[in-house]
């Protein structure tokens, strides 16, 4: 029998507000990561303090907003109340510390719990605010969570307002960096959900006149829309809806309280629920919910009265009651969605008739593929019950007790020696490895029949559980790892294909990666380099001096694992696969998997991440 470990007096501590933050960070800004993903929490950071100055303008103080990232630091300047000087301090340092627990003063804010800027403040190398009011000002500095200076009531020319300035902790954040991508696509989010305010970010200026039909009109250009985008509105509830021409699956984005929740909740799900209800009514018939919502694009965004959600991070609604006396959500949501989209169809008779063909075609594709759908799922299980494409993680094989997307990742490899180095490097807690087989089908205009025919991508789509929704996506992060030459270059855009043809939404909403693994080793018999570029190569080669060993990592397979580990734990490097705005999906398409063959052979050789010419200089 095991010996018992001591508990006594000794073995009870208790923490202080930053240690706790700093002890569990995870608690209060979800997972840590580099900057890589948009979920990573450097950009949580960012939103903590960004939702107290839209909490400001909700309330009707301050139309503008200023940010600013620089060199890892970040300003944020608002135009509100300011907060009172005397509780300075006390706001971004005493936890449960907030204006926001009077809810009549603030009825539907983003952040009620007053722990936002305290994270923020205890996971920062350098916090500052500063409030102004009434011709005074106060500051304090603080480094990691400790006071370092402060100065009381001092007096300023300046307009009211709070000004935050912070920069994240690197032994917290190790070599993190902000991607301005995924702030503007924060920064246009809250200015949908808030028209009046203007958010000026580092010079640019960003602002909507027309809410969620802005948001929508942003992910689906005019030419792929069946129909102009259906916009309604009422106290405390927007939709914005339309259905795409060339998109297969369904896209929902959902917002609460000017939140924007990633993962869902009771409220996504219940308009999801009432749009199925409300167009089987209008027509008198009983569609299958997936032809329905087939090719939907669409938005809404509801206020709630002191929101419930599923984690500090506020990515998923929990609240089943309006408050205020209201309805239930779900019975808050049905009625505005049968009442109001019902009346516009009644009254826009063209736009129902495209809805109903749009139905139509889903359903007779559906019928026309579900043989082929259940000999494929037939193939997927059988092919995942021998282990032969997908080994999984233990998040989803169920040996944790934890079943969170956030932690898990899912590798796409091609040929065995990369998959095995992969399968025996990775954390087998959250680090799944999926197998190609030889170079996948190009399927640029292909139908979603071709999904089911071809064993790889079924067998992937069923690995990543996307068959019918992005829901219950299983990864949160897809990382293509594929040999950086010709041949792996090709292989990445014909799996890129695959998710822009009949899953776009999974790179919009920026779950796609490339891995970046090294080109060269460059050691001596103390230390060792691994250099991501020629340029990393010739400085390694400076710091070592004398005549180091070099190696060319000519592909996946040839990195040992005990090396691999190095390149897919905490220093990953992750490359994410983004939009080009001024480019549509099927405009990049056309271009990277079309008929013009030289151009893309000279953007495949242009883009590789590969010095030919490595001689000593």
């Amino acid at each position: 029998m095991a010996k018992q470990a001591a508990y006594t007096e000794d073995n009870i501590r208790s923490l202080d507000w930053k240690e706790h933050i700093r002890l569990r960070p995870g608690m209060y800004i979800g997972k840590l990561g580099d900057g890589t993903s948009p979920d990573d929490g450097i950009y949580i950071l960012i939103k903590e303090v960004l939702d107290n100055s839209i909490d400001e303008f909700v309330m009707g103080a301050g139309k503008t907003i200023e940010v600013s990232v620089k060199d890892g630091s970040v300003t944020v300047r608002d135009y509100g109340r300011g907060i009172p000087l005397g509780k300075v301090v006390d706001v971004v340092s005493k936890m449960n510390t907030g204006g926001k627990y009077d809810s009549k003063a603030f009825k539907k804010s983003v952040g009620l719990n007053g722990v936002g800027t305290k994270a923020v403040n205890a996971l920062s190398s350098y916090f500052k605010v500063q409030s102004f009011r009434d011709g005074k000002t106060a500051s304090a500095e603080f480094e990691r969570g400790e006071l370092l200076t402060k100065e009381d009531n001092q007096d300023s020319t300046q307009r009211k307002g709070t000004k935050i300035v912070f920069r994240p902790d690197d032994t917290v954040f190790p070599t993190f960096k902000f991607r301005k991508e995924y702030i503007i696509k924060m920064i246009k989010n809250y200015v949908y959900l808030n028209r009046g305010l203007t958010i000026v970010f580092n010079g640019e200026k960003y602002f909507s006149e027309n809410g969620l039909k802005d948001l929508l009109e942003e992910n689906i250009a005019e030419e792929f829309m069946l129909f102009p985008i259906v916009h309604l509105e009422a106290e405390d509830i927007e939709i914005a809806l339309t259905y795409s021409k060339a998109q297969y699956s369904e896209e929902f984005h959902s917002f609460v309280n000017g939140q924007h929740t990633t993962q869902g909740g009771t409220h996504q799900s219940a308009y999801r629920e009432a749009i199925v209800k409300t167009i089987r009514d209008f027509f008198g018939k009983n569609y299958d919910a997936s032809d329905v919502r087939k090719s939907i694009v669409t938005a809404i965004s509801i206020k709630v009265m002191e929101p419930i959600f599923e984690s500090q991070t506020k990515t998923k609604l929990g609240s089943t009651e309006m408050g205020d006396g209201l309805p239930t959500v779900r019975t808050f949501i049905n009625d505005f969605v049968k009442t109001r989209l019902d009346n516009y169809l009644h009254k826009n008779p063209d736009t129902a008739d495209k809805i109903q063909r749009k139905i139509l075609q889903a359903e007779k594709e559906r019928k026309d593929l579900s043989g082929i759908r259940k000999l494929a799922r037939e193939r997927a299980k059988k092919s995942n019950l021998h282990n032969k494409k997908l080994r999984d993680c233990r998040v989803h094989l169920g040996d944790l007790k934890k079943d969170n997307r956030l932690d898990s990742s899912l590798f796409i490899t091609e040929g065995d020696s990369a998959s095995g180095s992969i399968t025996k490097s990775r954390n087998v807690n959250t680090q799944a490895v999926f197998s190609l087989r030889g170079k996948p089908l190009n399927s640029y205009n292909m139908s979603k029949k071709i999904v089911y025919e071809n064993e790889e991508f079924n067998l992937l789509q069923a690995a990543l559980n996307i068959e019918d929704s992005l829901e219950d996506l299983r990864y949160n992060n897809i990382i293509i790892a594929t040999d950086a030459d010709v041949d792996g270059m090709h292989i990445r855009l014909l799996i890129i294909t695959f998710f822009l043809q009949f899953f776009p939404e999974l790179i919009k909403e920026g779950h796609l990666y490339i891995l970046e693994t090294p080109l060269f080793r460059v050691r001596n018999k103390k230390d060792t380099y691994y250099c991501y570029s020629d340029k990393e190569r010739k400085e390694a080669i400076k710091k070592l001096r004398g005549k180091p060993e070099i190696t060319r990592f000519k592909g996946l397979g040839e990195i040992s694992p005990d090396e691999f580990v190095h390149f897919i734990g905490e220093n990953i490097r992750l490359e994410p696969v983004m939009l080009d705005k001024e480019m549509s999906i099927e405009k990049m398409l056309e271009f990277y998997m079309g008929k013009n063959t030289p151009d893309r052979q000279k953007f495949i050789i242009n883009n590789l991440k590969v010095e030919l010419d490595i001689a000593e200089e």
